[in-house]
């Protein structure tokens, strides 16, 4: 018995690599696409500038394996024998699911395949445990941790409305200052806006992240949490000199370090946040081996309390994983057709690139909005909405040249709102979803810099719409998918999980050795090749 449990911790240590390769496939979305939209750096200098941060975030991440571990279910409730199936049933799963969006170009979220993997993996484990002993299923709920999976769920969605609500208006509010015709303001104010951006930054990933680090020391922590007003005072007035320099005195242009700067922040993020839902369970797994290993008790008797205990994840194996997760960076061709499509929704461009059709709920979206628009702009005095829509108006382009997805202010919104945010949670040890936070808050910013005009509209509606609900399919499909693996293993025993285990590895080495290779780096660097660079302010 003991042999089984190690070959299926060297399954579910392989599945983890190929989970980062699926996960990181679907997710690098998230952090490149404002950097190659507004097409401010060359490919390569944004490839780096990610695998910096993802390497160095993966090592703030450990705080977050605890939701691998109990933030779900109760662990005080199952077996060892029964925990490494549940395990066992979440891999398969979420391998499975992830490569089949991936494989749609569509993107979905990874914390949500895993929240609800955990948690149809567990409600099987729990239905099949109370049946086998003749109890009722109304005791279900007492194996669920009910009030942090409840947290996880609802700050999943609520996400969805904060980061397109603060896309929207802290977009509205930058373009009044800056408008499209950047340059005046950007001589003025672009010094403040660098320092106010890279202070946030350096707050919400090191300062408040400092605690999940692996290698942060205690004492450190609570230097830093001592002495916090002085540190971000005395960075912002610092740097902000420093960027009114580089400005004024070198004509260095800003937006470059904001923008690769946020670029290297989302990274940090998304690893730091995202990193659980591809090893934390794994980890989880071989933490349960060896308290069961040591405790000579039986498999099916031995129950798994001790995952309730905090658990520190080795900085090796944390940059063991970002090392996988940057080299899927770089070579996924899935990883870069999920791009072109995140790139195209929320672009300022339209026509060819439309790639969702409309649909009934985006038309009438649309009708709602014209008609609210048209409410405000009666009410509104007419000098104000004048000066207002002055603000607005986009750049001339120049004859024979296609504009950029994004402009240095969207872009640098994009980047350093969506770290904000996905880097607050990860203070709060709280899985948001990096997906709906990214997209939202790019929707949000380009419905607030006009871009979802009257054709365009109803399409990016659709889009978004199209998105969203294949999140939500996500969540039914992951919880019933790994319920069935789970109920099938409980079954079948040894042999079915030989079976399921040799079967998903068949189908993603299928898929992404033999799939299709249209979609390469190449393709992206076409699409912003044929894209004039903006000139510098």
């Amino acid at each position: 018995m003991d042999s089984y449990y190690l070959v299926m911790l060297a399954f579910l240590g392989v599945i983890a690599i190929i989970d980062l390769f699926v996960g990181v496939s679907n997710d690098a979305v998230n952090f490149l696409n404002s950097a190659l939209g507004c097409r401010i750096a060359k490919f390569r200098t944004t490839m780096w500038v990610a695998t910096a941060g993802v390497l160095l975030g993966a090592t703030f991440s450990s705080g977050m394996m605890e939701i691998a571990r109990s933030g779900v279910f109760n662990p005080q409730m199952f077996s060892f024998a029964e925990i490494m199936v549940i395990f066992f049933a979440v891999m398969v799963a979420d391998v499975i699911l992830l490569d089949a969006f991936n494989t749609l170009g569509l993107p979905t979220s990874t914390t949500v395949s895993i929240v609800f993997e955990l948690l149809g993996s567990a409600i099987a484990a729990a239905c099949f445990k109370l049946v086998a002993d003749g109890a009722s299923l109304t005791e279900v709920a007492d194996y669920i941790n009910n009030s942090k999976a409840l947290t996880i769920i609802s700050g999943i969605l609520v996400s969805v409305v904060v980061a397109f609500v603060s896309g929207a208006v802290i977009q509205y509010i930058a373009r009044l200052i800056f408008s499209f015709r950047f340059e005046g303001a950007y001589r003025k104010v672009g010094g403040v806006y660098a320092g106010l951006a890279i202070t946030a930054i350096i707050y919400f990933l090191v300062m408040k992240g400092a605690k999940g680090a692996s290698f942060m020391r205690p004492e450190w922590i609570d230097w830093i949490n001592a002495n916090t007003t002085v540190i971000l005072a005395t960075l912002f007035i610092g740097l902000t000199i420093v960027f009114q320099a580089f400005i004024s005195l070198f004509n260095i242009n800003v937006f470059k370090i904001i923008i690769l700067a946020g670029t290297f922040s989302l990274a940090f993020a998304f690893a730091g946040n995202d990193l659980v839902n591809f090893v934390g369970v794994p980890l989880a797994a071989y933490d349960a081996y060896r308290e069961w290993a040591a405790s000579g008790v039986s498999d099916g008797a031995f129950m798994m309390g001790g995952l309730l205990k905090p658990s520190t994840a080795p900085t090796a194996f944390l940059l063991f994983s970002g090392l996988v997760m940057v080299l899927t960076l770089w070579f996924s061709k899935k990883a870069h057709r999920v791009i072109q499509t995140s790139i195209n929704l929320s672009s300022a461009q339209s026509g060819e690139q439309e790639q969702f059709g409309a649909s009934l709920p985006g038309r009438m979206i649309v009708r709602a909005s014209m008609t609210l628009g048209s409410v405000i702009h009666q009410i509104m005095p007419g000098t104000l909405s004048r000066a207002l829509a002055s603000r607005f108006e986009p750049a001339p382009v120049a004859e024979g040249t296609q504009p950029l997805p994004f402009d240095y202010v969207r872009a640098s919104i994009n980047l350093v709102l969506s770290a904000i945010l996905i880097a607050s949670a990860t203070s709060l040890k709280l899985p948001l979803s990096t997906t709906y936070v990214t997209f939202m808050v790019a929707m949000g910013s380009s419905f607030a810099d006009g871009a979802w005009d009257r054709e365009t509209a109803v399409y990016r509606i659709s889009g978004v719409l199209t998105v969203i609900s294949g999140w939500f399919i996500t969540a039914l499909c992951a919880s019933t998918l790994a319920g069935i693996v789970a109920t099938l293993v409980f079954f079948g025993g040894e042999i079915m999980a030989v079976i399921l285990g040799l079967a998903a590895i068949a189908l993603l080495v299928r898929s992404n050795i033999r799939g299709p290779s249209r979609t390469t780096r190449s393709s992206i660097r076409a699409t912003s090749a044929t894209m004039p660079r903006p000139s510098a302010p």
